[in-house]
């Protein structure tokens, strides 16, 4: 993290650059209480897999595999629906994620669990491997 760029975004999704860095990685400090916004660290094709997310794009566009990492766990809507704003949020222990499309029919479980791996939004275009454990 210490030459990663650091940025925030807005309720609106716009990302605002509070430091630039230069190792390609960029980490946002999330906001507290807001679920779905939790400290994040990724690199450039993770990146772009968020972008494509926020915009709702059809399906993420980045070319090869992205890393993310959250070390402090992370919370979300849904763990198969990756545009579901309300509901029961889910919580996840600490983790990193393969950001890169990763078939249902896999073997690898598609819920919910505090170790080890499984997919989340599982047959969706946004399916991708979440590794339960500190990178």
């Amino acid at each position: 993290t210490a030459q990663a760029t650091v940025a925030d975004t807005d309720a609106k999704g716009k990302m605002t650059v509070l430091r630039k860095g230069t190792n390609g990685w960029t980490c946002m400090p999330g906001h507290p209480g807001v679920v779905g916004d939790d400290p994040v660290c990724g690199d450039a094709p993770s990146m772009k897999w968020a972008d494509d997310w926020a915009a709702h794009k059809p399906k993420p566009t980045n070319a090869k595999p992205g890393i993310m990492y959250m070390l402090a766990g992370g919370s979300d809507w849904s763990a198969s629906d990756p545009f579901a704003t309300k509901g029961t949020p889910i919580k996840e222990p600490p983790h990193w994620m393969i950001m890169y499309p990763v078939a249902k029919t896999s073997g690898l479980p598609t819920t919910p669990r505090d170790t080890g791996t499984w997919i989340m939004y599982a047959g969706t275009p946004y399916a991708h491997l979440m590794i339960n454990g500190k990178p």
